[in-house]
């Protein structure tokens, strides 16, 4: 890990079109992982469209890492059942911090940067990056992968921009 650039908010909001991994239904609940640090939600019980709302702190270093996640369905008698995997690069968001930054944007609701789906994340549509409720914020939908079918939203918060000004040297 290198330089610590400040601190992220992960939002895990709601999953949708989850698959099948018990006899009807699954019992999802999703890992995020940044580095070596790591989060879980709660398990969500007989549930293919979850919806969790829950909230993570993250410590980010430079140069942004990968957010990860992995949600899986839990299971009392044996190991609980993979149901996909995601990731997504924080550089967009950190860059659209600095740029934010550079450029005094302090208007609300500003869109920063858009962020395509590409090889470095496994986006579902299209994500904006905006200046909101002075944060800078990213909406996302992942899809899941491995799998058949399955999305995962989350909002991603980067809010305390002094800490995202290049590291001097």
């Amino acid at each position: 890990m290198g330089d610590k650039l400040g601190q992220i908010k992960v939002t895990v909001i709601k999953g949708r079109r989850l698959v099948i991994r018990d006899f009807k239904t699954s019992d999802p609940y999703v890992i995020l992982k940044l580095g070596n640090q790591t989060a879980k939600t709660k398990v969500i019980n007989s549930c293919l469209n979850p919806v969790w709302n829950e909230e993570f702190c993250f410590t980010i270093s430079e140069p942004a890492e990968v957010l990860k996640l992995e949600v899986f369905d839990k299971d009392h008698f044996k190991a609980d059942d993979k149901m996909g995997t995601a990731h997504l690069s924080l550089q967009p968001l950190v860059a659209a911090a600095r740029l934010r930054t550079i450029l005094g944007v302090a208007s609300e609701g500003t869109t920063l940067r858009k962020v395509i789906p590409n090889k470095d994340n496994c986006l579902a549509i299209d994500s904006s990056i905006s200046w909101v409720n002075g944060e800078v914020v990213q909406d996302v939908w992942l899809r899941l992968c491995d799998v058949e079918s399955g999305d995962i939203e989350l909002k991603i918060k980067l809010s305390d921009l002094s800490c995202v000004a290049p590291a001097s040297t």
